[in-house]
């Protein structure tokens, strides 16, 4: 089955190494070789880090592996004068990075980079392939990127409550709509999950959502759904949409464009509690609104990461930042172990003094019954007596 490449990763990076093929501009010869032969191994799947998944990386990964290196190729060889990076050493590429930070390397707009940690990862990536494929020859390569800062600041993003959700929905034209609740339902990561679920991809009357293995980034999964069931069911009806049809037929930056300026008139450009205007609302910024709205309502963190297609728990966190979060303390949870332990003595006691009050009453009951037998028999005595 085809996946649906709503940004065109696929075509672009095929596009890109048909004109680069006999030369890359602004880096050298030897750079352009190095980077060529990196790409290709990543795009079979070749002498990938040990620590990380086996195959070949996506063509959205190979896109932003291509930027970045030739990137650090071309500031690297203005820099220093270097035709080779595999020649750079660790104390350069440490400068290179902390003047990225300070931002003495900037954009072209002169505006500061926002995001130098992303590149600090790729770079490593980089060159733990170089040192993998060295090894293969018995060349020890000495890894430079142990000291590296991979830190940086969360990017912001838009916080919306549920009522607010609802609110935008409401407002919105009826395929948005669908969409708004679809994606605060499902937490689904979309562009990519969302633009290529398919009518069969819904059960039990739209009750369940099945996201395929193949559109998932991560895996397949089968969800229920709590709000949008009945909407995303009259809406598939109302637009007689058959079991092989797409759900949205929309384009992202359609999408996105639509999202900023519905906020932006709901709720004005001020900035949500998660940092970000309101006005620059995406699709990205539903699927970390959906995480706040389950978190509290989910038992399990398995189940949880089951629903948004998560592998390791801190993304729970990156997701919600906790917000929209309430405090759930009940004066149930106040009785500590100590407490509940003397309590649990006082009800033990409480049922022997029950049982022994039992016992007590029966032995009392069995004595007036013995007393009742006793006169009936005195009674029949004395009436016999009498007669006699």
């Amino acid at each position: 089955m085809v996946r649906i490449d709503p940004y065109k990763h696929k075509e672009k990076y095929f596009k890109w190494k048909v004109k680069t093929d006999s030369q890359i501009p602004h880096i050298s010869p030897q750079n352009a070789h190095v980077l060529k032969k990196y790409l290709s191994d990543m795009e079979n799947g070749f002498n990938v880090a040990s620590s990380t998944k086996r195959g070949a990386r996506s063509f959205v990964r190979l896109n932003t592996l291509r930027t970045r290196i030739v990137f650090l190729m071309k500031h690297l060889e203005n820099k220093y004068d270097m035709k080779n990076i595999l020649e750079v050493t660790e104390s350069q590429i440490c400068d290179f990075f902390a003047e990225m930070r300070s931002g003495k390397v900037t954009r072209q707009d002169g505006s500061l980079y926002q995001s130098t940690k992303d590149f600090v990862r790729d770079f490593k990536a980089f060159w733990h392939w170089h040192q993998k494929i060295s090894r293969k020859q018995d060349i020890e390569i000495k890894d430079i990127t142990t000291d590296l800062d991979t830190s940086g600041e969360k990017p912001k993003w838009v916080y919306l409550d549920e009522n607010q959700v609802r609110a935008l929905a409401e407002s919105a034209k009826p395929v948005y709509r669908t969409m708004i609740f679809f994606l605060f339902d499902t937490g689904i990561r979309a562009p990519t999950e969302l633009l290529n679920i398919k009518i069969s991809d819904f059960h039990n009357n739209f009750k369940e959502l099945q996201i395929r293995d193949e559109i998932s980034k991560t895996f397949g999964r089968r969800i229920k759904l709590m709000i949008c069931s009945e909407i995303v069911r009259k809406y598939v009806s109302d637009n007689k949409l058959t079991e092989s049809d797409f759900l949205f037929k929309l384009k992202p930056y359609a999408i996105n464009r639509y999202l900023r300026n519905s906020s932006k008139r709901l709720f004005g450009d001020k900035i949500s509690p998660a940092g970000q205007n309101y006005s620059q609302l995406t699709m990205y910024d539903l699927r970390h609104c959906s995480c706040c709205y389950w978190l509290p309502r989910y038992k399990s963190e398995s189940a949880l990461k089951y629903r948004f297609g998560w592998k390791k728990s801190d993304k729970i966190h990156y997701y919600s930042e906790l917000l929209g979060m309430k405090d759930t303390i009940s004066e149930d949870d106040m009785l500590v172990d100590v407490t509940k332990t003397e309590i649990e003595k006082r009800l033990t006691r409480s049922e022997k003094e029950k049982e022994i009050l039992q016992d007590e009453i029966k032995d009392l009951r069995l004595q007036v019954a013995r007393i009742g037998q006793l006169t009936n028999q005195l009674y029949k005595q004395m009436v016999v007596e009498t007669i006699v």
